[in-house]
């Protein structure tokens, strides 16, 4: 069953993912084509949809050329072996009286740069224009509004709408003169998710718990892409909500992640590891080996090696200075020769080559522009270099990844958390903190709404607890 899109929508990202794999899906392409353009058959015709089927599967089973030049396993152990040396463990430095100041700047900052981005997340700041990529319609919004360059929240009307056709998303009260609060979105709800898991199980969950988890709270609806495929197949998995766990669930979950799913690669798993990396503070190997169990539910290769490279970042913020250590002590978390890393790598080098924040973003639309725009590898590049350039100043960090376009709250939150983590809520800028008005709406039981800083306390509680376990 095809969850997020048609299932020729599905087949055609399926051979884009297929491609990006390093595999040959010429032929494959031509037999799409010939099959969306054969007289006499529609959407929803049973003999068509079984072709597409079998279309994607064929795509999926394909070997990857021998002559690929990247190393991408899937399991912990082999992602372990193709890792660069790096810290797995730093010293905790941090009285134990100052990480609540620490765990409420990274609370926060999540929800200040998902609050900055949300609005924007609607091409064309996301896709660009003929002409004009999204980082060019970012700053257009705020220079129209007389907010450029950026130091606060996005504007709700600005000249850019009748001069150049842009509009942003105002429905979901994010502008900068309706925020009074973190609205529901993904980006916090998966960070509430994570905390959920953790209270739950301590480190001892598994990917089986994850599902569980979202069939448990989350409403179908409220999933996107990779992981509505995932939520679809593991419901075939689990047959009934109190099903046990089967003996050769490892087994199954190759197929829960990958059956229909050429979102795989894509951002969603980037976005759910927070609340690790938060619970391992100082600890990046094992906030990046939790990230691996939630991100291997619904994702593979680059789309798990960017949920283990965020978690690690974000645990390490809590115990490094500036922003290339915190991205280096990803890295050493991720593959050394995986296309991620070599991405990650460049994105370093136009950071610490530029010199403005829109000499940044152009630069970096330009070397990773030919992905998708919500794929791991280019919102992932754009977040790190966004922490190498701003080095320790969080309001530079976060403006510039919004800037980036692609997937602006992601983005925004992302940086956002690590940033907070690192500089702690006290020498977070008061303007961005106060219109959240410390408050969060999450869309779950329990946290519709909380206070910001009682996540914090949370999360002091659980990283006191789970301490060196």
């Amino acid at each position: 069953m095809s969850g997020w899109c048609p299932l020729d929508e599905l087949v055609h990202w399926e051979l884009v993912q297929a491609r990006e794999e390093g595999k040959d899906v010429a032929d494959l392409v031509a037999r799409l084509a010939a099959l969306q353009s054969h007289a006499g058959t529609e959407r929803g015709d049973p003999a068509r949809d079984e072709a597409l089927a079998a279309l994607a599967s064929e795509a999926l089973s394909r070997p990857v050329a021998p002559d690929f030049p990247f190393e991408e396993p899937n399991a912990l152990d082999a992602i372990r072996r193709a890792r660069p040396a790096g810290p797995r463990d730093l010293e905790v430095t941090v009285a134990d009286e100052a990480m609540l100041d620490r765990f409420h700047g990274a609370w926060l900052g999540r929800s200040i740069g998902c609050s900055l981005g949300l609005p924007l997340e609607v091409d064309p700041f996301t896709g660009g224009l003929p002409g004009a990529p999204g980082w060019q319609c970012v700053q257009r919004w705020f220079a129209g509004a007389d907010a450029w360059p950026i130091a606060g929240y996005t504007p709700r009307e600005s000249r850019a709408e009748a001069e150049h056709g842009l509009a942003v998303r105002r429905e979901r009260g994010a502008c900068r003169e309706d925020i009074r609060r973190m609205e529901p979105d993904d980006d916090i709800r998966y960070t509430v998710l994570g905390l959920l898991l953790l209270e739950r199980h301590g480190f001892a969950f598994d990917s089986w718990d994850v599902g569980k988890m979202w069939h448990e709270v989350l409403p179908y609806g409220a999933v996107c892409t990779a992981e509505t495929q995932a939520y679809l197949n593991f419901a075939q998995v689990t047959s009934h909500l109190n099903a046990p766990k089967p003996a050769d669930f490892r087994a199954r979950l190759d197929w829960v992640r990958t059956h229909l799913n050429p979102y795989r690669e894509w951002i969603g798993a980037q976005i759910r590891v927070d609340a690790y990396g938060y619970a391992a503070a100082f600890r990046p190997e094992r906030a990046a080996a939790l990230a691996w169990e939630d991100a291997s539910f619904s994702h593979v290769k680059n789309g798990v090696y960017g949920a283990m490279f965020c978690a690690a970042m974000i645990a390490a913020a809590f115990g490094v200075v500036d922003g290339r250590a915190c991205v280096e002590a990803g890295l050493a978390e991720i593959p050394a020769r995986s296309r991620l890393a070599a991405d990650v790598r460049a994105a370093i080098a136009i950071a610490e080559s530029s010199s403005t924040p829109l000499e940044l973003v152009e630069r970096i639309e330009k070397a990773f522009g030919h992905y998708f725009w919500v794929h791991t590898n280019n919102n992932t590049a754009l977040v790190a270099a966004a922490i190498v350039f701003a080095r320790d100043d969080f309001e530079a960090a976060v403006t510039t990844a919004v800037l980036g376009g692609w997937d602006t709250d992601c983005n925004g939150a992302t940086v956002g958390s690590i940033m907070g983590a690192m500089v702690g809520a006290s020498r977070i800028p008061e303007h961005w903190k106060a219109p959240l008005g410390d408050t969060l709406c999450a869309g779950i039981p329990g946290f519709d709404p909380i206070a910001i800083s009682a996540c914090a306390a949370r999360s002091l509680a659980l990283w006191k607890r789970l301490g060196r376990e």
